[in-house]
């Protein structure tokens, strides 16, 4: 028997099941470490308040969230955000183009979770490194001039990224959450909740609800240390359908009928549609048709439509990971690629065009 260990009291002595631990920076020390210049904050702010007037009906153009299901390679990442801008400022007039920068991916058992936790993609999960690379792609995206998008899974990772973010997704899976609704209510940008994985609405309408209300709870500080979180409530969430179980909710009867459970809770009628997941059976190369369906009951005067998202990357398809990966294809869902992306957003903004003059002549 090892003496050391033998010695050691009864309380001490280390468990089979017992968790290992190792210290993250705190969020205020990596902003420290990679801070926003002034100049990209008031960005940041600007782009903020762009997707609020869009939600409120001040701004008529359409709100695209469009990028890769994850990002796993920082250099193809940022050769899809160059792309991105380019068409950004084409179509500038008629969409407010948003990259997603996913570096959390929710997993229903095991399975790769993202940039932030493992960005080595060979399972050692050395977050450290993962948060700091996240953060340091998601500035660089700031510096093109584009807004920035992610899922925020964990709370306590979403401080590390908060003053980076223009919109924030709320999954399907942890809309019903208290604590994620509690964390949307002291966010500073708009969010979106995703229906339920059944497909209803009443979830994310209560989380909607609930967001909208100060709040206290537990929580971190900037330093890391256990406080007391209290919250002004967050005004500015909308509802992201997202199909489920029994199919997708992005048709025009699916819509109508969502617009009737959202008054029934006195929710603004607020809608985005997510064209991948259920949407589209997860197939990606049947985004376009479900993108242009939403288009076209938008061309038709249901401004309640306010935007969609679409999962894109330099190439369609998506991969295993692997020792020998394809470049610039997704490594979770499978994505529309950028030929096509650019195509389908081209063709939106000159039927959207169209629709305006049309509409003005009259």
């Amino acid at each position: 028997m090892n003496s050391s260990i033998a010695a050691l009291p009864v309380s001490t002595l280390p468990c089979a099941n017992e968790a290992l631990t190792r210290r993250l920076p705190s969020a205020l020390e990596l902003k420290q470490q990679l801070p926003l210049s002034p100049f990209l904050n008031e960005q940041v702010q600007a782009h903020r308040q762009a997707v609020r007037a869009i939600l409120n009906g001040e701004d008529s153009r359409l709100l695209l969230i469009v990028g890769p299901c994850s990002i796993h390679d920082p250099e193809s990442a940022m050769e899809y955000a160059r792309n991105l801008k380019k068409l950004a400022l084409e179509v500038s007039d008629q969409m407010l183009l948003v990259i997603r920068a996913y570096v959390e991916k929710p997993r229903t058992t095991i399975g790769w979770k993202g940039l932030a936790y493992d960005p080595h993609l060979d399972g050692s999960d050395d977050m450290a490194a993962g948060l700091n690379l996240s953060r340091e792609l998601m500035r660089e995206m700031l510096r093109l001039g584009l807004p920035v998008a992610t899922e925020l899974l964990q709370p306590m990772a979403a401080g590390y990224f908060d003053d980076l973010l223009s919109w924030v997704a709320i999954g399907a899976r942890t809309t019903e959450s208290q604590i994620h609704r509690e964390m949307a209510s002291g966010l500073g940008m708009p969010v979106g909740f995703k229906n339920g994985t059944d497909g209803g609405v009443a979830i994310a309408c209560d989380a909607m609800r609930s967001a909208a209300h100060p709040h206290r709870h537990f929580g971190l500080d900037s330093q890391g240390h256990p406080a007391i979180i209290q919250t002004a409530g967050n005004p500015d969430t909308h509802l992201v359908l997202r199909g489920g179980h029994r199919g997708p909710n992005y048709d025009r009867q699916s819509v109508a009928q969502v617009k009737v459970d959202l008054a029934k809770t006195k929710v603004t009628p607020r809608i985005m549609v997510d064209c991948s997941h259920a949407n589209s059976a997860k197939d990606p190369l049947r985004q376009p048709a479900v993108f242009n369906d939403v288009l076209e009951q938008r061309l038709q005067g249901d401004t309640s439509l306010i935007g969609m998202m679409l999962e894109s990357h330099l190439f369609e398809g998506c991969q295993p990971l692997s020792p020998s990966m394809r470049y610039g294809v997704s490594v979770t869902d499978g994505c529309l690629g950028w030929e096509g992306t650019e195509q389908l957003l081209r063709e939106a903004a000159r039927r959207l065009r169209e629709h305006r003059r049309n509409f003005a002549g009259k």
